[in-house]
């Protein structure tokens, strides 16, 4: 019940304004580098393919731009969260400062590490995409590898983001591995969300604002707040 309140909360979260301002960034971000993606391959596949009649090089080239918006559908999610990956660490901030105004918020990563964050996940979800895409015509099976690989990938991720804002990456990995059940299953809760279309965009941004509440709710983070607020480069007793 617990999930489900800090899920609901962190919908709620994401219409303020600083997370709208920021999925507008997101979503104006992605659909410039998807449009520019798709001209760049569309063209160069018309310059691999040497056509003189003009009747089937315009068939050609709209079969071919059909077959990249479609391929784009599926790219929307992956980049949006590379893109996003720019803005996590001052959404986390908002929500730290939201749910405990008084205490100073955890440290923002550095920008190789977010990025490489950002970007592994971004890839490791459409690899996800592809083997459900792949498994479309086993009944069944393709709905519970996208759920099971999207409840642990997504819920890794988006604990990594939050907890290395206050640990080291040892301690963030030895929290993880002693609470993995509840990770996954707030990973759950972030799949559901990214299997929806259009909803999927705003994962994300969704995802930062629960992982947030998900991770202040760990018995260790709870019990003694002060300790987490910000990783000052030592370990932790966990």
């Amino acid at each position: 019940m617990l999930l489900l309140a800090d899920a609901l909360a962190a919908f709620r979260e994401i219409l303020t304004p600083p997370f709208r301002a920021a999925l507008l960034k997101v979503l104006g971000l992605t659909l410039l580098l998807l449009v520019g993606a798709v001209a760049l391959l569309d063209h160069g596949l018309l310059l691999l393919v040497a056509v003189h009649a003009a009747w089937l090089s315009t068939l050609l080239g709209i079969v071919a731009g059909l077959g990249l918006l479609v391929g784009s559908v599926f790219l929307v999610a992956p980049v949006s969260s590379v893109v996003a990956g720019f803005f996590i660490d001052d959404l986390a901030e908002h929500v730290e400062r939201d749910l405990d105004p008084l205490s100073p918020p955890g440290r923002p990563l550095r920008i190789l590490p977010a990025l490489v964050l950002s970007v592994r996940f971004g890839a490791l979800q459409l690899g996800v995409t592809v083997l459900a895409l792949l498994l479309l015509l086993v009944p069944g099976v393709n709905a519970v590898a996208f759920l099971g690989a999207n409840a642990y990938l997504l819920g890794r991720q988006y604990y990594e983001f939050v907890a290395l804002r206050h640990l080291s990456p040892a301690d963030a990995e030895t929290l993880r591995r002693r609470h993995s059940g509840r990770i996954v299953l707030a990973g759950l809760v972030m799949a559901a969300v990214v299997s929806v279309p259009v909803l999927n965009l705003l994962t994300p941004l969704f995802a930062t604002a629960f992982m947030v509440r998900v991770f202040k709710r760990l018995p260790e983070v709870a019990a003694d707040p002060a300790r987490f607020r910000a990783w000052d480069g030592g370990r932790r007793e966990l």
